[in-house]
């Protein structure tokens, strides 16, 4: 699960870094913008010439150790808990827990019911966090039959992903029993 809107505005794939979206999980297709669009965070698509850092580091993780996209899917799915995105003013990004209260608790109520549906859908036996909120929010809905894990989220933002995210990431999710 993730947070992050970037890569999944331009492409609607979780963490959905363009070169790893268009090259390796081959997906060619076009994206239809919004209604409004902030100016400075264009919707492009796969057109988009920017990487996304998490993205990248996510998914090239996977692909290392997969390396085909159907023998990852065979036993992994990827969704984000909110599959929106908000920008200020400035076009920063601004995260769900960063929204007032009253819009926090409304978006949370939805996005966990949609969590809860995949859930369903999927009974996995685990659910792995791709950082601490993205835990929180998991544990908060998951079924009594998954066990929840943490995995360090790929962010440029967080010192810790800047050492060895990938090594980190993989000892986390063999430590947890998720991979062996």
């Amino acid at each position: 699960m993730n947070p992050g809107p970037f890569g999944m505005v331009q492409t609607g794939v979780p963490f959905g870094e363009v070169a790893t979206v268009r090259d390796w999980l081959r997906l060619d297709f076009d994206v239809k913008p919004p209604a409004h669009i902030h100016p400075a965070r264009p919707i492009e698509g796969l057109r988009c010439p920017r990487s996304e850092v998490s993205g990248a580091r996510l998914w090239g993780l996977f692909r290392q150790r997969f390396v085909t996209p159907e023998r990852f899917f065979a036993e992994h799915f990827v969704v984000n808990y909110c599959p929106l995105a908000f920008l200020e003013s400035s076009g920063k990004n601004r995260t769900p827990d960063k929204l007032p209260r009253g819009e926090r608790i409304a978006l949370e109520a939805a996005c966990d019911q949609h969590l809860i549906d995949v859930l369903h859908a999927l009974d996995p036996q685990w659910i792995v966090g791709v950082g601490a909120f993205a835990v929180e929010q998991a544990k908060r809905v998951a079924p009594p039959s998954a066990s929840v894990v943490t995995m360090l989220h790929p962010s440029p933002a967080s010192p810790a992903a800047n050492r060895d995210w990938a090594g980190t990431a993989q000892r986390q999710l063999i430590e947890a029993g998720v991979w062996s």
